[in-house]
């Protein structure tokens, strides 16, 4: 059952120009010229209940203002959208209680205050009974390590300690449905680590739907199986994770090992040498061409050890949001190229 159903959503936002020196500025008090730029270009899309999926895009592709189109936050240009059967941009009591947003480059907790004092808020907002209060705040506290912490104010706590404090407050009221904006955005290896474990743990226990946008692939791979790409506001690629290397990805990549210290000359026939580092060697090659330029290698040379990969998925992201650039380039004006500015991600 589709939990969050989208049909031919689309946002424009009218942009103001303005133009360089004194006199345009002065002109432009008067008569101020404006462009319409396409944030989202009628997108669909359906997800079904208890699915984790990765939204994916360069920034300005329109990932942020699809999370705040679905939260309610603004609304759409043409087109519409259901959440568990509620129209978001109504903002009704009934579904703000029902989802929660967060934003790894927004903060919803009081500066100034501890942690604990904005769950109590949360507490009151969300009408959450005080003895079931206790039971999810100390189970989050528990799972995210951080009892010592809450008595602390949130301007002290580091990057990492912030986000699980926000995570807490975004699910004590158990949304069904959770909205995540990088949520590990400038956090370092561990963390990064601590928020992927807590997330993949507390998804498959109460079975939430996520719609999770991240520049980091990391993220994506340890959470998600399904991956929603999108780029200029239109949808490339809806599938599976592995699928994405099938469908942008033409090459893999050979690692060979050769005896002693010596790599053998004239490799670069066979492809593209990406690095060479004592008997180790990779190289990039063509998918169709995998087998028929290991057996010439095999043929000419020995070998201890040899492994063919896909190439790393940021590479192969990166090549899905190159050949949608592309693709627009050729068929669509640059004024509808979506700016970072109008579509804030």
């Amino acid at each position: 059952m589709a939990i969050i159903e989208i049909e031919g959503l689309a946002k424009s936002y009218r942009i103001y120009q303005k133009q360089e020196g004194l006199l345009a500025a002065v002109r432009g008090l008067f008569h101020r010229s404006y462009r319409d730029v396409q944030a989202l270009r009628g997108i669909d899309l359906s997800v079904e209940s208890g699915e984790f999926v990765a939204f994916l895009g360069p920034n300005g592709a329109g990932k942020t203002t699809t999370l705040k189109l679905l939260s309610g936050v603004i609304t759409p240009t043409s087109g519409t959208a259901r959440v568990m059967g509620h129209l978001p941009w109504r903002r009704e009591n009934a579904y703000r209680r029902r989802f929660a947003l967060v934003m790894g480059q927004k903060n919803q907790l009081w500066w100034d205050l501890p942690a604990q004092e904005s769950f109590r808020l949360h507490q009151q907002i969300y009408c959450i009974e005080p003895a079931e209060f206790d039971r999810r705040r100390d189970e989050l506290v528990d799972l995210l390590g951080v009892q010592t912490l809450l008595r602390q104010p949130v301007r002290e706590l580091s990057l990492g300690e912030r986000m699980k404090m926000e995570l807490i407050a975004a699910l004590l009221h158990s949304p069904e449905v959770l909205f995540l904006d990088e949520p590990t955005i400038g956090l370092d290896v561990i963390a990064q680590h601590n928020i992927q474990s807590f997330l993949r743990h507390y998804q498959q226990v109460r079975k939430m739907t996520v719609l999770l946008t991240s520049h980091y692939m990391k993220d994506v791979a340890a959470l998600c199986r399904r991956v929603v790409i999108i780029a200029h506001g239109r949808i490339i690629y809806d599938g599976s994770l592995s699928g994405i290397v099938d469908r942008f990805s033409g090459h893999k990549i050979i690692t060979l090992i050769f005896p002693g210290n010596t790599v053998p000359h004239g490799l670069g026939q066979f492809g593209e040498v990406l690095e060479e580092q004592g008997p180790k060697v990779k190289l990039r090659v063509d998918r169709g061409g995998i087998a028929q330029a290991l057996s010439a290698i095999l043929d000419r040379h020995t070998i201890e050890d040899v492994s063919v990969e896909d190439p790393p998925l940021e590479e192969v992201i990166a090549e899905a949001f190159s050949i949608a650039a592309e693709d627009l380039s050729d068929g669509a004006p640059e004024d509808d190229v979506p700016s970072p500015l109008a579509g804030q991600g």
